[in-house]
């Protein structure tokens, strides 16, 4: 490719809404160009390491046992309420009416539609296992599409599907995917990190994510430097310590003037704010909820929205709060009535908090649990934090960022249950296909390649998805010496099939090497009156500093050899 005709141009300066270091670099590169919020047309440059990550996803696909098969994007709107998943993806899903006044939801994800599937082609046990995937747009009506590729509401997915027989049959396919995975990231130079999540709206009793580590990252992970436990923010556990181990004594009430917060309540009276008792008030899906948790944690949403299985989870308003008769910065359960109650377990871990005595001014001493107040769900909804215990050895918890680059499912039975995937087993029984669903976004995945492989100069692609391997650089085109030395490499380059950007552009040097830098292409080669006299040619990676002279002479063979060296090395 002729740089001079290559559709796309590079910038010197990112625009002003570019943010995260892949966004700003794939703007300027001429990898993307953004049409509208979320919504991002691919560049030639940019297609083509699209399509390179797609083929090395698909041959990990393929090769762990994958059928490719191809899934509608309008899925009728009567799968999603027979899954009843339109209810917990909510404003997320895109939706439309055909002029028969049929309704139709733009795909998100395809459990729904691949379930549907199976219910018609699957029968016996014979048929299974099976592992079914496609590589395809999906659109998500983000409220928030941030970071670039990163976030966005329409983007290309690969997403396998597995059935199984039974739950030992899922494990062995889990297996195989996270393996797939790792296989997928090793080629792209990619240290994905494994780590426990929450399976949100796509369900299921168990989930990871995939998780490259990076100050940019939009997800924060808690992780153990000692055993290697590690899980997103939203799933995270850690062992809670015990308040104090006193014996419980009377309630009493006590005048705290001014005191509302925690931190207010717990240096009045002189205690530390673990001997506190912390109320926080939510509205889930319209229904008013009192939280109670020991005052030196915070509430985990994600937990606690699964604990209420509700779809909307927000803070009640003030009104709400005056509604049902509460006193902000005053409030604990004691007494309290009509009202659904959630507990974090911590508030076992210790005995005579300091909790709100539900009128102005006024806290109780000595409340504990269950003598003094009763609640309708006990669970861990607390938020890990870094600094915390490890749940698994005891070691102190640290915090880091992250970007999901891929995502694991046991869906289990609950979907298949719902939309009549079942088979006959070996006794003649009809039971239902146990599924699993494994995602990676493509779009998703070339951003964190950028995010992980830049430098100040621009982006620095693997080998294994450059747009070219080979930057091709002459000096001074309007020499005719170097014209047509760079005319003859140039072709014998493309004869020897090597990927090669020629860049014939009337350009200065530095704007040339710049770019060059800028889009990372793997290998320089630089022609120029100098190396012209030696017959030679200046090489250089992009990810070294000093260059070396090659000879003219049968040099595509020694790009070749130098290609398949970087290959193996890398």
């Amino acid at each position: 490719m002729r740089f001079s005709k290559l559709f796309g141009k590079t910038l010197r300066q990112a625009p002003a809404e570019a943010e995260s270091i892949s966004h700003q670099l794939l703007l300027r590169a001429g990898i993307v160009a953004q049409e509208a919020a979320g919504i991002y047309s691919y560049l030639p440059l940019g297609w083509r390491v699209f399509r390179k990550i797609e083929q090395i996803i698909r041959e990990e696909m393929d090769k762990a046992g994958g059928q490719e098969l191809m899934l509608p994007v309008l899925q009728p709107f009567e799968l999603w309420q027979k899954s009843g998943r339109w209810v917990s993806f909510g404003q997320s899903l895109f939706t439309l009416t055909d002029r028969k006044e049929h309704k139709l939801a733009l795909g998100p994800t395809h459990e729904e539609v691949i379930a549907d599937l199976a219910h018609r082609c699957v029968q016996s046990y014979r048929d299974l296992p099976l592992l079914l995937y496609q590589i395809q747009t999906k659109f998500r009506d983000e409220p928030r599409p941030r970071g670039g590729l990163i976030r966005v509401r329409e983007f290309a997915m690969k997403d396998l599907y597995s059935f199984d027989a039974d739950e030992a049959g899922l494990d062995e396919s889990y297996k195989k995917m996270c393996q797939a995975y790792k296989n997928i990231y090793a080629r792209l130079d990619l240290p994905a990190l494994m780590v426990e999540a929450d399976s949100g709206a796509i369900g299921g009793k168990e989930s990871n994510e995939f998780m490259l580590i990076t100050e940019s990252g939009e997800d924060e992970i808690i992780c153990c430097p000692n055993c290697g436990y590690a899980a997103n923010a939203e799933k995270a556990q850690f062992a809670k310590t015990k308040a104090n181990n006193e014996e419980p004594l009377p309630l009493e009430e006590i005048a705290t003037p001014g005191a509302k917060t925690i931190e207010e309540v717990a240096s009045f009276i002189g205690v530390p704010t673990n001997q506190t008792l912390k109320a926080v008030f939510y509205s889930a899906d319209g229904k008013f909820i009192f939280v109670v948790i020991r005052g030196d944690l915070e509430v985990n949403e994600t937990k606690l929205r699964n604990i209420l299985k509700c779809v909307e989870l927000r803070l009640a308003t003030d009104y709400e709060v005056d509604k049902v008769g509460l006193v902000a910065g005053s409030a604990s359960p004691i007494g309290i009535q009509g009202v659904k109650i959630v507990a974090d377990d911590s508030i076992t871990l210790g005995s005579n908090f300091i909790a709100g005595a539900n009128k102005p001014g006024y806290h109780f001493k000595n409340t504990n649990f269950p003598g003094d107040f009763q609640v309708d769900i006990i669970a861990d909804i607390a938020l890990a934090r870094g600094g915390d215990s490890c749940p698994k050895c005891g070691s102190e918890l640290s915090s880091v960022r992250g970007i999901e680059v891929g995502h694991v499912f046991k869906l289990g039975t609950f979907i298949s249950e719902k939309l009549g995937a079942s088979f006959l087993d070996r006794d003649g029984v009809v039971r239902p296909t146990v599924m699993g669903c494994y995602g990676i976004g493509l779009g998703r995945l070339l951003a964190a390649v950028v995010e992980q492989s830049h430098d100040d100069k621009g982006i620095i692609w693997p080998l294994s998805v450059a747009p070219y391997q080979v930057y091709l650089c002459p000096l001074y085109l309007d020499n005719p010496a170097i014209a047509s030395a760079a005319e003859k490499v140039y072709q014998e380059l493309n004869d020897n099939n090597i990927e090669v950007l020629f860049d014939d552009r009337a350009e200065s040097p530095g704007i040339k090497f710049n770019d060059a830098d800028l889009l990372g292409i793997p290998l320089r080669l630089t022609l120029s009156l100098r190396t012209l006299k030696s017959q030679s040619v200046e090489i250089k990676w992009r990810t070294e500093k000093e260059s070396q002279l090659l000879p003219l002479d049968n040099l595509a063979a020694e790009v070749n050899r130098l290609l398949a060296m970087f290959k193996n090395y890398s």
